[in-house]
């Protein structure tokens, strides 16, 4: 199979990025809904939302997962965070 470069462009108001630090990942029949959260006192934000299917939401775990074994190749394991509580204030 013959690889194809593709040239993304990144609109000036995105490049800098968003920051978050909590994620929120839901789904129905046909699609997941995962949502990038600021928690911060007295709250939280959602300040990004990406709507994906089934099929594309596995190749992100698989390509996000490469990452991580890429990244811990290089710099060491990562320990995982403690699971924060799941009532911290938000509410929808």
């Amino acid at each position: 199979m013959e690889t194809k470069e593709i040239k993304l462009r990144v609109p000036d108001a995105i490049q800098s990025g968003t920051f978050a630090n909590n994620t929120m990942i839901t789904h129905s029949k046909e699609e997941f809904f995962i949502d990038y959260i600021v928690l911060a006192p007295p709250g939280g934000t959602v300040v990004s939302r990406v709507i994906v299917t089934p099929a594309h939401f596995k190749r992100i775990i698989s390509t996000m997962q490469d990452n991580l074994n890429k990244y811990e190749d290089s710099f060491g394991p990562v320990e995982a965070s403690k699971t924060p509580p799941t009532n911290r204030g938000v509410s929808g």
